[in-house]
Order: structure tokens, then C-alpha cells, then sequence
């Protein structure tokens, strides 16, 4: 968002309720807001009509906890709207649909992935999103509206939602805490937030059509992910590996292939791992009580 209007592109941001989120409060006088009255989509079409965007970003999710991941009325509901949003993209003229998918898609797998590999979602989550992006893909495909799905591996960066394991991480380590933790085996693909934001640019830029995947490439152990954050905390605090066990499906290696995306669009992550974890160290030290 802050990108687009920073590039002097008009922008509208469709949300639930009258008050624009926490996180946009900064550029909330460069932004329009359309209001989208719960159980209603015809206020919405209207607005959509009235706004006549080129690119419509589907970003908005809910259930995305892992308490919520298998929770058949919201993701259910969530793949509702996501029709509902590609008819109305197609009714108002948009020129591009690009999409936010998810590694989910996939299901487990146990080396780097590539968007030629067959989807075997095992989370209802996953399985919403799969059938999102095939039903928007075909309902833009008919209609001659461009469709990108960028499944989305593991994002992190200054003002994640503070229950997720690094801000968790960060909080309980700033705080002189010993986080239990499991062995911290697991091989994960994590892109900071600034180059996911740029990805999504680029791919309405570049005009793209298809399915591709977003992560940094790059697969590093949590084990050593937890000791780079520990040691920019405080290298002396102790950290309990070992003490949490690994769930019954528990994902154990998560890397994307991200040279589809690369070519057809020009993106490439630029933040290091290193640079995204010191930022994101700072800004959740700074902010010890952002929610």
C-alpha cells in the first residue's frame, strides 16, 4: 500500500466497519475506503463500478491462525467472497486480478517446490485457497481478465501480527524470558514484508498470468533463525529447544522456487535475512505494545 501511494497511484482499500485498520493510519489521508456491509455485496459492486479500478490485490483472509485452519464455515466463506470478488472484477472491468495464495496449497513436502508440483493441501485452509484460485482464475480466464496467484510462503517483518513465532519470539526474548521452543529443525523459506509488498507490485506491473510461487528462494534451519534474533537481543539469554514437541503435522521443510516469478516479472527479494531480522528486532523492541 504505502509503496503504491508513494508511487503517487490512486488507490482504495476495501475493508469491514467505518474505521481504516491501525496499520494505515499513516497514509490514511492519501487512501479511499470502501465499506463492504456484512452480508452485502451489492454496495460493494456499486463502489467497485463508481471506483473503475485496472488492478484489484485480494489480500483479505480470515482464519488464518492455526486454531482457525480447519474451521469449515470461515474458510468456506472465505472462498464465497473470493468468487464473489472475481465476478465483480470482471462486471466492473478490472484489467487484473492478482491474488494471495499460500504454500498451504501445497501440503507437506520435503524439498524446495515448484509450481509444477501437485497440490495436496492438508489444512482446510489450504484447501479454501486452492479452490479460490481455481475458481477466480477460470471466472477472470472467461471473461479475458488477467489472473495472478502468488502462493505465499513464510513473510516476517516490523508490525506482523504479534502472535506469530518471530514477534512472539522477539517480545518473550526482549523481555528476558526463556521461550520454549521445539528443536528448531525445521527448514523454512522467510521473505521480509517490504520485498512480498514489492512482488505483488511487479506482478500487477508485468501483467502476469498464472500461478507463482513468493518466498526468498532460500530455505535456512529455525534453529539458527532463533540464535541470529536471540543474538541481536542479547547473545547471554538462553533459549529452551527442545522443550515444545513438533505438532502431528508439523511442516519440516518449507522452500519456495521462485524463478517462474523472477522471469516473468523482473522481481527479486533484496532485503537479507540478516537486515529483515535486525529491522524487525528494532521495530517490535520499539513497540512492546502494538496489537
Amino acid at each position: 500500500m504505502k509503496r503504491l501511494v508513494a508511487q503517487n497511484i490512486s488507490v482504495a482499500v476495501l475493508q469491514s466497519g467505518k474505521t481504516p485498520g491501525r496499520r494505515l493510519a499513516a497514509i490514511a489521508d492519501k487512501l479511499r475506503f470502501i465499506e463492504r456491509a456484512k452480508g452485502t455485496t451489492e454496495s460493494l459492486r456499486d463502489s467497485l463500478l463508481e471506483w473503475a479500478p485496472d488492478t484489484v490485490f485480494h489480500l483479505g483472509w480470515g482464519g488464518v491462525s492455526n486454531v482457525d485452519r480447519n474451521d469449515a464455515a470461515l474458510q468456506s466463506g472465505n472462498v464465497a467472497f473470493t468468487v464473489e470478488l472475481a465476478q465483480m472484477c470482471v462486471a466492473c472491468g478490472v484489467e487484473q486480478f492478482v491474488g494471495a495464495g499460500s504454500q498451504a496449497e501445497y501440503g507437506k513436502k520435503d524439498s524446495q517446490i515448484a509450481e509444477t508440483e501437485c497440490p495436496a493441501p492438508t489444512t482446510l485452509y489450504g484447501a479454501a485457497k486452492l479452490s479460490s484460485c481455481f475458481l477466480s482464475e477460470r471466472i477472470c480466464e472467461l471473461e479475458g481478465v488477467r489472473h495472478a496467484w502468488l502462493r505465499i510462503f513464510s513473510t516476517y517483518g516490523p508490525d506482523d501480527n504479534p502472535d506469530w513465532m518471530l514477534p512472539s519470539l522477539i517480545r518473550k526474548l526482549s523481555a528476558g524470558e526463556r521461550p520454549p521452543l521445539t528443536l528448531g529443525e525445521q527448514q523454512w523459506d522467510y521473505l521480509y514484508v517490504d520485498d512480498a509488498a514489492a512482488a505483488f507490485i511487479a506482478a500487477a506491473a508485468a501483467r502476469i498470468n498464472g500461478i507463482y510461487n513468493l518466498g526468498s528462494g532460500k530455505a535456512v534451519s529455525l534453529r539458527a533463525l532463533i540464535e541470529t534474533v536471540r543474538d541481536k537481543i542479547d547473545p547471554k539469554l538462553e533459549l529452551g529447544f527442545g522443550e515444545v514437541a513438533y505438532r502431528p503435522d508439523q511442516v519440516m521443510h518449507l522452500e519456495a522456487n521462485i524463478e517462474k516469478l523472477r522471469a516473468t516479472s523482473g522481481w527479486s527479494p533484496e532485503i537479507s535475512l540478516s537486515d529483515g531480522l535486525a529491522e524487525t528486532t528494532r521495530w517490535f523492541g520499539s513497540n512492546k505494545n502494538a496489537v
